[in-house]
């Protein structure tokens, strides 16, 4: 019982979205920014990503978003290494996300869908397989679509 409060509280918290938030990179972005590299045998991958590392920005999310460019992603940065959950309250675009723990490897990978009411669920969660310490969201697909797997490694180079 436990257990499914703590993941409760953490999806709240944590999940993607809140109030609606303009489109990545806009001027009026209450999100940091900063540059991340997916790196797989062969691969390179360069997304310019929003940054989530306070509650209110991890709470806010992707959500009510219309669009995410195929460079664009959301990186969400949490205090501590943790099986963190995330559902689709408010999201419009089905996403892609990357679990990522304290060493920068990709330690999951899945894909979410839309909920079938975007405003009033059912909400899927989706708990990460492993503790990871970031989460990466980005269009759904994109991961295969440049093979990426788990065990890429990631750097990251926020702006200032």
């Amino acid at each position: 019982m436990i257990r499914a409060w703590l993941l409760l509280t953490i999806v709240m918290i944590t999940a993607p979205g809140a109030l609606g938030a303009p489109p990545a990179g806009g001027a009026d972005s209450p999100f940091k920014k900063g540059t991340l590299v997916l790196l797989a045998p062969g691969r390179r991958v360069v997304l310019q990503v929003d940054v989530a590392d306070t509650p209110e920005a991890r709470a806010r999310g992707l959500m009510h978003r219309q669009t995410l460019a195929d460079n664009a992603g959301m990186l969400f940065i949490f205090e501590e290494q943790h099986r963190w959950g995330f559902w689709m309250k408010n999201t419009l675009i089905p996403l892609s996300i990357a679990f990522i723990d304290r060493r920068w490897r990709v330690v999951d990978i899945q894909d979410m869908a839309v909920a079938p009411s975007p405003r009033d669920g059912p909400f899927t969660i989706y708990e990460s397989r492993a503790p990871a310490l970031y989460a990466l969201e980005v269009r759904q697909g994109l991961f295969k679509q440049k093979g990426i797997e788990v065990g890429a490694r990631v750097v990251f180079t926020p702006h200032e």
